[in-house]
């Protein structure tokens, strides 16, 4: 097997996450759905979405906290995204709190929050953001180097009178700047990565998870043409490690645990189906993908269990989630199907030997 060097992949494993995580802001702490309202013009947020430059517009977010209570706190909106904001009936949204009025609540130190929501009204556009929700889920328990999440019970006002109002399960993503602060990372704004500048054993745990969901709309190396790296990926530095660039990962509607009705795999991928798996992650020195391998098996039970446990996933989503996430854990423990679909995949071999050869130690004449 190819676990046997455990001592090295022990380390390895250590090494994937940071020393000491400072505890997630208290928004983040808790996986109880939250009930939440929200009144603004939300009309007049959606007629601006097809514009480049978009204004806030004030609101009142009305919430139920742990004790029962509720509070009520300022909030500006406007909506946010690429393609769900030009493409979907529902837009994702920007919330902006004041800081000065979350402190003793359970949104302290929220400023900025990503609102992530269905695009249309019906049943398969809330199952598929729950499904989404659940990919953000998997990795917070792959890594502490993740976004962290919380999932809402979100009923929508239009102050304008001008849309029903209407209810559907949401949730909100950490503030990159928040997440840099707890990590003790410094984000990055890079054009691109080189090969060689990747923190390996982070990189190698974010393209296995990402072939875990079936996600192929990310890149580590660059980002669209004109716009910082990466596409869909943050980037990160920790100066304490030889400043090796952290990528994490974030936006997975185009994947295939997902199934959104307008996702599509890459044109140059040789697949139909977001649903059908194909690995393109940079290669990795042995040690490193054996490591991410052995971490990812380990945590095998829990996120099955995430799946199972998710009570708002129908029956059927249940179902076919678990059929999916299963079969890639069979492939991670075939060594005939590892070798071929991951290893034999795998991006830039030749940019990995001429690295590891010149970190190999030159032999004495």
């Amino acid at each position: 097997m190819r676990w046997i060097r455990y001592s090295k992949i022990l380390l390895l494993i250590a090494l994937a996450g940071p020393v000491v995580a400072a505890e997630r802001a208290p928004l983040f702490q808790d996986d109880v759905i939250m009930k939440a309202v929200l009144t603004a013009p939300i009309s007049q947020a959606y007629e601006q979405s097809d514009q480049n430059v978009r204004i806030y517009f004030p609101g009142q977010w009305t919430y139920t906290d742990k004790e029962g209570e509720t509070q009520r706190l300022d909030v500006s909106i406007r909506t946010r995204g690429n393609f769900r904001r030009e493409y979907c009936a529902l837009k994702p949204l920007q919330l902006n709190f004041k800081k000065s009025q979350v402190k003793g609540t359970e949104f302290k130190a929220q400023n900025k929050l990503k609102l992530v929501a269905p695009c249309g009204p019906g049943p398969t556009a809330q199952q598929n953001v729950l499904m989404e929700y659940m990919a953000y889920r998997i990795f917070e328990i792959l890594s502490d180097r993740s976004f962290g999440t919380r999932l809402m019970r979100l009923s929508y006002i239009d102050s304008d009178g001008q849309k029903d109002s209407w209810t559907d399960l949401v949730f909100v993503i950490e503030d990159d700047g928040d997440v840099a602060k707890r990590l003790k990372l410094d984000p990055l704004r890079v054009a691109y990565n080189e090969f060689d500048q990747l923190e390996q054993s982070t990189t190698a745990l974010v393209e296995l998870f990402q072939l875990m969901i079936g996600n192929n709309d990310y890149s580590v190396l660059k980002g669209p043409d004109g716009d910082f790296c990466c596409h869909n990926i943050e980037m990160f530095v920790d100066e304490n490690v030889v400043g090796k660039r952290i990528p994490i990962p974030f936006d997975f509607d185009m994947s295939g645990l997902v199934n959104a009705d307008y996702a599509a795999p890459p044109s140059h991928l040789p697949i139909k189906s977001v649903r059908t798996r194909f690995y393109r992650g940079l290669c990795q020195p042995t040690e490193v993908l054996d490591a991410a391998i052995a971490h990812i098996l380990s945590k095998r039970g829990e996120i099955m269990a995430l799946f199972a446990e998710t009570e708002e996933l129908s029956r059927l989503s249940r179902k076919r989630s678990s059929t999916y996430m299963e079969k890639y854990f069979e492939l991670l423990e075939d060594e005939e199907e590892l070798a071929e679909h991951i290893v034999g995949r795998c991006r830039g071999m030749d940019h990995l030997e001429e690295l590891m050869a010149q970190e190999r130690p030159t032999a004495l004449n």
